[in-house]
């Protein structure tokens, strides 16, 4: 660990594994705290709840395809989701620097609501501080949520093993260049939109066609090249993606082109990566497709022994290029 936190402690990537090993875990280290998952599970009379928090910092606050509001309903009750669970209720915490708009704040807070509606959970609790001017940027907003896993639903990076398929519901890059445009003032196409979208009506259809689905994933920050290297190393399994078939839009590509960004490190807010045995693959393709957050769905890979806590990347001519977690932070405060 390094003497002095950095704006890559928050990228999702190295030095934020670094700091959850190093700090973290030591402190509060619990069963369910050690799974690392997009959130706990936690026995409750008999039941399992699924329980996660987290806290959105966007720059800017609005963005194309979405605001701070929708991304703070979405991104806790995707990670909820990724438990297998129904979402069921959230909390709201809201930090405001004195001056900020009332009017932008009535926007963030009627975008939520549409969000929460669209998940199909309440927002129950909540908290509001006000700080004074210059102590944050405008607003930030935590959201906890709790729900229930259905009887048959198994989600953990445990059972995910040799000889799966691993898919994931649509194009990559999206949120990422969506707000990076915004945040620069750069004219991109219409096209290029934030994927910030609940995502339990996809799941919930995912789990009641196969409840033996062995790991769910949203590819937030760090993408989707740090979040299948995150699950390589906790089920200790080597995990190949096949160039060719990873979803990214030309626009996005050539932004990316242009800037020397990879699409496979940047953060998603509305994608799921799905990790199952190879005899579901033709369902969980045609239930992707009949969904309108899966309809550009498809297979990009597979899991293998060996080497043991890698992912690679088979590239368009032939060759294995190692992917590893990202190192520092493409886009600071992109969620």
């Amino acid at each position: 660990m390094s003497e002095y936190i950095q704006l890559a402690h928050g990228s999702g990537g190295k030095l934020s594994h670094d700091l959850v090993q190093h700090i973290m875990l030591p402190a509060f280290n619990n069963p369910a705290l050690a799974l690392l998952h997009d959130g706990a599970q936690v026995p409750v009379d008999g039941l399992r709840m699924a329980f996660s928090t987290d806290s959105y910092v966007v720059k800017p606050r609005f963005f194309p395809g979405g605001d701070i509001g929708k991304l703070a309903v979405c991104g806790t009750v995707n990670d909820v989701a990724m438990n297998g669970a129904i979402p069921r209720y959230l909390s709201a915490g809201f930090i405001i620097e004195e001056g900020f708009p009332v009017a932008e704040l009535r926007q963030v807070v009627a975008s939520m609501q549409q969000a929460a509606l669209e998940a199909g959970v309440t927002i129950v609790t909540g908290d509001t501080k006000v700080v004074e001017k210059g102590a944050v940027d405008g607003l930030y907003i935590n959201t906890s949520g709790v729900g229930f896993i259905p009887e048959g639903v198994n989600i953990t990076p445990g059972r995910v093993k040799p000889g799966q398929d691993v898919f994931i519901n649509g194009y990559i890059g999206d949120h990422s260049i969506a707000v990076m445009g915004q945040r620069h003032g750069l004219t991109l196409p219409a096209e290029v939109l934030s994927d910030c979208a609940p995502l339990t009506g996809l799941v919930r259809e995912l789990l009641t066609a196969i409840p033996d689905i062995a790991l769910l994933r949203d590819p937030t920050r760090g993408g989707v090249a740090t979040t299948l290297n995150e699950i390589a190393l906790q089920a200790n399994v080597g995990i190949l993606v096949e160039e060719t078939a990873l979803p990214v839009r030309p626009e996005v590509q050539a932004v990316c082109d242009i800037l020397g960004l990879d699409p496979l490190y940047l953060a998603n807010e509305g994608k799921v990566i799905v990790i199952a045995d190879s005899c579901h693959r033709e369902k969980i393709v045609e239930v992707m497709a009949n969904h309108p957050y899966g309809a550009h769905g498809r297979l990009i890979g597979s899991v293998a022994a060996r080497p043991a806590g890698q992912v690679g990347l088979q590239t368009v001519i032939g060759g294995i290029r190692l992917l590893d977690m990202l190192a520092g932070d493409q886009l600071p405060r992109i969620c």
